[in-house]
């Protein structure tokens, strides 16, 4: 088999690790691309929707219409992507550059309940291991359509272990994306499979490669400091009190227009193959928070990622009264107290 071309000279040919299945990377250079968007009615989908309707031709999938308040989101299309049975939903992935999966089965949906309320953490492991199949079951179908590129949403959680064990305890500033990914719980546990399961479809061992970029998200939830401050009890299960809860998330801190770029250019970037010729990025999707404790490196590098917001600036005001004011317990290091 023959060297493939790099660089400059595969994007021309638009042969980049690809096979007579795959959609050529230049026939939508100069149209709109087409990308499926699973998870569409959640929460992540909501911060990439605006910007994704502007460019791209899109098709969104989800088990369900309206978002977490009810409100119908338009365009969706139901399906569930959990079912082994991959008929029932192959055909919504034709013609697809591009697909970006969001979807996620929360254990305490049925229920109304908060993440996980309803689910002890030792029980957990059956609903993610249902995760990791849906995610299967979307690698797969794309592979099988001839999709060019999945941006994944794994997660901080991934390789959590190295925060809650270390970086918190100040003996590790900061977590990078080619350390081993290890988790202290099953939803961790079940990012960290997303990411590696998409490793043997990038490799080309079975005929084509599929490119994959993925994102371990941070907190795309705005941060109110002085809520934070009203709860002085440690969390259950990591501890932490309300102020270094508010210190946490301010390093981990996406905020809405980083979370769309990031996204858009998971999407988009021409060339995501490592050293060893194989598309598979690895990537930590946070703001530049001067209190990061996870690097942006491969993310500038490779997708070339440019974050516009620090949650030091954006929230100064709060920083100003909590950590460093009059009555503050906790100074202005990178983690919690």
């Amino acid at each position: 088999m023959s060297a493939l071309p790099r660089g400059r000279a595969a994007r021309r040919s638009g042969t980049i690790g690809q096979s007579a299945n795959a959609i050529p990377w230049e026939s939508f250079m100069s149209d709109k691309r087409k990308v499926l968007v699973t998870g569409a009615s959640g929460y992540v989908a909501s911060l990439l929707l605006p910007e994704f309707r502007k460019r791209y031709d899109l098709v969104l999938v989800d088990s369900r219409k309206v978002d977490g308040k009810g409100a119908e989101v338009p365009g969706i299309v139901e399906a569930d992507l959990g079912n082994p049975d991959r008929t029932k939903y192959q055909h919504l992935f034709a013609g697809v550059n591009a697909v970006v999966h969001l979807a996620y089965r929360h254990s305490s949906r049925s229920s109304g309940a908060t993440w996980g309320q309803d689910v002890p953490p030792l029980d957990r492991f059956d609903v993610e291991f249902a995760n990791v199949q849906m995610a299967q079951n979307v690698y797969r179908v794309a592979y099988d359509a001839g999709v060019r590129r999945v941006a994944v949403a794994s997660s901080n959680h991934a390789a959590d272990w190295y925060e809650h064990a270390l970086v918190h305890t100040r003996k590790k500033d900061m977590v990078f994306p080619h350390e081993l990914p290890v988790s202290d719980n099953f939803y961790g546990w079940s990012k960290a499979a997303y990411e590696l399961l998409a490793f043997p479809y990038a490799s080309g061992i079975f005929g084509r490669k599929l490119e994959f970029v993925l994102i371990r998200i941070g907190n795309p939830y705005e941060t109110n400091g002085p809520k934070h401050m009203q709860d002085a009890s440690p969390s259950p299960e990591h501890g932490g009190t309300g102020q270094s809860n508010f210190k946490r998330n301010l390093g981990a801190h996406l905020s809405a227009r980083d979370c769309a770029q990031l996204f858009t250019k998971a999407v988009e970037a021409a060339d995501i193959r490592n050293e060893h010729g194989v598309p598979w990025a690895l990537i930590y999707g946070i703001s530049a928070n001067s209190r990061a404790f996870w690097s942006l490196e491969s993310a500038r590098r490779v997708i070339g990622y440019a974050p516009e917001d620090d949650s030091e600036i954006k929230y100064a005001a709060d920083i100003a009264a909590i950590l460093t004011g009059p009555n503050a317990g906790a100074g202005p290091g990178k983690t919690g107290a």
